[in-house]
């Protein structure tokens, strides 16, 4: 008999009774196989019935129940792909890593009705919630709050509290990380009842096609690695006995450093550089590239390094670091510096070089899974690696470090290794965001990829002064750059750098995407309505400014 797969959206339910009372109603349904609702908080119902099984029948039986119910995916229920020795296995998929792309794999192939095994050898989370995302913005927020209501120019009607208590700011961080581990990770697990197991312990692949994870041996039919990756050390001269700092440490320390060193000039650099400092902490950046964040538009670079340094940092770039000593209480960096050698002190050194993948002991030369020069596992886009019955997603990979791609890949990577190859992972309108202060956040095309790429181009370059939001708030920082295709006037790539400048790209990146798919134009973005004394508004003035002098319109007069 042929069967499906349904899953559910469930609303109404508000105790451990209702999600009973769901379950019971949809069993009752003729060629209804097997139900899951896994929490009531979960708000959905995951079913196995037969082909010919009405979704309407099933949502009218919720709703007879006393609930409301959509299906938000059918899909006929398949094997995975059949192996040629035939062996019988413990676990459809196994996913080593619990970060955002082991979850992702996960709670994707318990969806998709499979037995999922879940090892982890660290901390349930991964990166994002324990070291990463979580943490750092909370100290980004608390380091903005204090310095605005010191330097805004409300300061004078706002009061600012004496100083900074660090060790209360961390354990206020750190209870958040507990929280959020607790409630998004650890619960979660445990909501999908037998359809996640969680295994503790270290994997490692063998060549029979089993994996051993710590001293127990899993026989499982695919595999999905989400291991992530570990902040990178420059191998400096001395670096062997001087302690340095990475973004895990440094989110960590029980006192604030007088003074610090941050190495690099990306991201995470100018992000935790930005926030020690307006915590009081001297800082000093050092760059190898000519500029700090050599991959974006050059307006923006050095308008941000002009923030930065106005806010106290020092930055040096076409720096070139080759050795590190210790001094009494001080840390000091042999670097090369416009071919002059030169030397830069601080009480602690932070290294945000980028990352390194943890592919180590794993046994990834015994299957098979190629890596790149960096050690990164290659995948291609349907996160499958060089070893068939092997996938990849998140940090680990050869693709963008980001935590959502990351989960994007691990729920792609799980349905393609039970379902076979049929989902790519769509990378071509990818947003990103600095979370310095202004945030600096693009996507598309720069104007020079743009130029690379041959595109006949138009660029718009709008400083923040002529957005009436940015002038109300008194923080006209900042700039909105805009690429277009002259011949289609669709919209390449938008870089904006103002306050919140995350919550404005997501529009571009929609117009954008809508372009390729649709051919949706710059002069229909500039035609729509946008809502006034809004940041988002800028979009709307970047567009009109490729044909107008925005400075001779009226405020609302688009």
């Amino acid at each position: 008999m042929s069967q499906q797969q349904i899953l559910l959206r469930v609303e109404g339910m508000t105790c451990d009774s209702c999600a009973h009372h769901v379950t019971e109603a949809l069993k009752r349904v003729p060629g209804v196989l097997k139900v899951e609702v896994p929490s009531w908080r979960a708000g959905k119902a995951t079913v196995l019935a037969a082909e010919d099984v009405p979704e309407e029948v099933l949502t009218q039986a919720v709703e007879r129940a006393g609930y409301r119910a959509r299906v938000s995916e059918r899909f006929p229920v398949a094997d995975p792909p059949p192996d040629e020795n035939g062996d019988s296995f413990d676990y459809d998929l196994l996913v080593i890593g619990t970060g955002g792309a082991g979850m992702a794999a996960a709670i994707r192939g318990a969806e998709l009705g499979y037995r999922v095994a879940i090892a982890e050898a660290g901390t349930i989370g991964g990166t994002c919630v324990n070291i990463g995302c979580v943490p750092s913005k909370t100290l980004i927020r608390a380091a903005e709050v204090y310095h605005k209501a010191g330097h805004h120019p409300f300061a004078g009607i706002i009061t600012r509290a004496e100083g900074v208590n660090w060790r209360d700011l961390i354990r206020q961080k750190n209870r958040l990380v507990g929280e959020l581990r607790q409630s998004k990770y650890i619960r979660v697990l445990a909501s999908y009842g037998d359809r996640i197991t969680l295994i503790r312990g270290w994997a490692r692949l063998q060549a029979d096609g089993t994996v051993t994870v710590d001293d127990r041996v899993i026989r499982p039919r695919r595999v999905v690695i989400a291991t992530g990756a570990r902040p990178r050390i420059l191998p400096l001269e001395g670096i062997e006995t001087v302690e340095v700092l990475t973004s895990t440490t440094a989110m960590a320390l029980e006192e604030q450093p007088r003074s610090l060193i941050v190495i690099g000039g990306r991201a995470i650099a100018l992000e935790l550089g930005q926030t020690f400092a307006r915590l009081g902490t001297q800082v000093t950046i050092l760059q190898r590239s000519p500029r700090i964040l050599p991959d974006h538009e050059p307006e923006v670079s050095g308008a941000l390094a002009d923030y930065l340094r106005q806010e106290g940092l020092t930055i040096h770039t076409g720096v070139t670091p080759m050795a590190i000593r210790q001094e009494g209480e001080d840390k000091v960096v042999v670097a090369q510096v416009g071919g002059e050698q030169r030397e830069f002190r601080a009480q602690h050194v932070l290294m945000a070089t980028g990352r390194t993948p943890n592919t180590q002991n794993m046994g990834l030369e015994e299957v098979g899974v190629e890596l790149d020069e960096q050690g990164f596992i290659i995948v291609d886009p349907y996160m499958q690696t060089s070893n068939p019955r092997i996938y990849a997603a998140g940090d680990v990979t050869n693709g963008p470090k980001l935590v959502y791609v990351a989960a994007a890949g691990g729920g792609i990577a799980a349905e393609n290794a039970l379902l076979g190859n049929h989902k790519q992972l769509d990378l071509s309108v990818l947003p990103q965001v600095v979370f310095t202060d202004p945030q600096v956040a693009t996507v598309g095309l720069t104007e020079a990829q743009a130029q690379a790429q041959g595109y006949d181009m138009g660029v718009s370059l709008l400083p923040l002064v002529h957005v009436p939001r940015a002038l109300a708030a008194r923080d006209t920082r900042g700039l909105i750059k805009l690429v277009a295709d002259r011949v289609s006037n669709r919209l390449l790539g938008a870089t904006v750098l103002a306050a919140e400048g995350g919550e404005i790209i997501q529009t571009a990146a929609l117009a954008v995407k809508m372009g390729q798919e649709y051919g949706f134009t710059v002069s229909a973005l500039r035609d729509m309505l946008f809502p006034y004394l809004t940041q988002v508004e800028g979009l709307k003035l970047a567009a009109l400014a490729f044909e107008k002098d925005v400075s001779q319109l009226s405020c609302c007069a688009g």
